[in-house]
């Protein structure tokens, strides 16, 4: 039991520092990946699709890490 858990920890730890390193993005039809400029959890999962599109050239992280050279615009 005390070995599952330990895995259970590092899997934990592990999937933390990749939500601290990218953002996925996604659109209508398509999962994009991006790497985030600073480490936070800040958009981690961001919607893409439809109107909500504009709304992410306003949140200064993500334009940081390159979002208009990942949508296109």
């Amino acid at each position: 039991m005390n070995k599952i858990f330990a895995v259970l920890v590092v899997l934990a730890v592990i999937i933390g520092a990749g939500a601290l390193n990218f953002h996925i993005i996604v659109l209508s039809g398509d999962v994009k990946i991006l790497k985030k400029a600073e480490l936070t959890f800040t958009d981690t999962f961001v919607d893409a699709r439809g109107i909500k599109r504009a709304k992410l050239y306003l949140k200064p992280n993500l334009v940081r890490a390159g979002i208009k050279d990942v949508l296109g615009n």
